[in-house]
C-alpha cells in the first residue's frame, strides 16, 4: 500500500510526539539547510529528539520520506486565480511561476524532478490544475493524448528551467563568482573565440541580446512555448 493510503499510527503520549507532518517538516528543514545528503531517517529522528526506530512507524523507507517531502512542497504552490475570459495561458503561467518560486525556496527539489510523475495528493492537484487550464486551450480540448503532450511540453520546460537556475546558483556559491564576475573573467577568451568567425550566430546573440533577470528569462521562454503550443499540437493531430 502506498504511503498516501496507509493510515498514520495513533499518537502516543510521549515527551516528543511524532506525526508524518512533523517528520516531513523536519526533513525539509534539513534539506533546505544542507541539501538532500543531509536527509536520513536517523538525522530526522535526531532533529525531532526521537529514536530512529520510532520513525519507522510512520515512514518505511527514505524513498517514502522523499515522496512526502516533494508533495509537501507541491502543497505550497498557490492555486492560480480564476481565469477571466478563458485566459488559459494566464493560469498556466501562474502555476509555472508558483512552481518556480517554490522550487527556488527548496533547491533540493530540483534533484528530484523528472522520471515518473509524483502521485501525492498535492502533486496530483497541481497536475489537475495544469491539465484543466490546457484543456481549455484552442486546439487541445478533450483529446487525452494531446493533453498529455501539452502537459509534457510545459513540465519539460518548467522543470528544465528550474534545474538550470538552481545549478547556476550552486555554481555561483561554490566558485564565489557572481554572474557578472564570471562574465568578466571569461569575456576576453570568448571574444577571441567569436572573432574567429566560426560562431556567427552565437556572436550575433552575444553582441546584441539584452541582459535579463532569471525571472524575466523564465517568463520569456514560457511565453514562447505557450505561443506555439496549440498550433504545433493541432498540426500533429490533424
Amino acid at each position: 500500500m502506498l504511503i498516501w493510503e496507509r493510515p498514520e499510527p495513533a499518537s502516543r503520549s510521549t515527551l516528543s510526539p511524532l506525526s508524518r507532518e512533523r517528520i516531513v517538516r523536519a526533513a525539509i528543514g534539513l534539506a533546505d539547510a544542507d541539501g538532500l545528503q543531509a536527509v536520513s531517517l536517523r538525522k530526522v529522528a535526531g532533529a525531532l529528539d526521537a529514536g530512529p526506530m520510532r520513525l519507522y512507524r510512520y515512514v518505511d523507507t527514505k524513498e517514502e520520506l522523499l515522496d512526502l517531502m516533494v508533495d509537501a512542497v507541491y502543497g505550497e504552490i498557490p492555486a492560480p486565480p480564476p481565469a477571466t475570459g478563458g485566459d488559459w495561458q494566464a493560469e498556466v503561467r501562474s502555476l509555472a511561476r508558483g512552481f518556480r518560486d517554490t522550487a527556488l525556496r527548496h533547491e533540493w527539489l530540483a534533484d528530484l524532478l523528472g522520471g515518473r510523475p509524483q502521485v501525492g495528493p498535492s502533486a496530483l492537484a497541481h497536475m489537475e490544475a495544469t491539465l484543466a487550464a490546457l484543456r481549455s486551450a484552442p486546439g487541445i480540448g478533450d483529446d487525452p493524448d494531446t493533453l498529455m503532450q501539452a502537459l509534457q511540453a510545459v513540465n519539460g520546460y518548467v522543470f528544465g528551467a528550474v534545474r538550470h537556475e538552481v545549478a547556476e546558483r550552486r555554481v555561483e556559491r561554490a566558485s564565489g563568482l557572481t554572474e557578472s564576475q564570471w562574465r568578466a573573467a571569461t569575456g576576453p577568451y570568448l571574444g577571441r573565440m567569436l572573432a574567429t568567425g566560426r560562431y556567427p550566430t552565437l556572436a550575433h546573440v552575444v553582441g546584441n541580446a539584452s541582459e535579463q533577470a532569471p525571472a524575466e528569462m523564465f517568463d520569456a521562454g514560457l511565453a514562447v512555448l505557450l505561443a506555439g503550443l496549440t498550433a504545433g499540437l493541432s498540426r500533429g493531430t490533424s
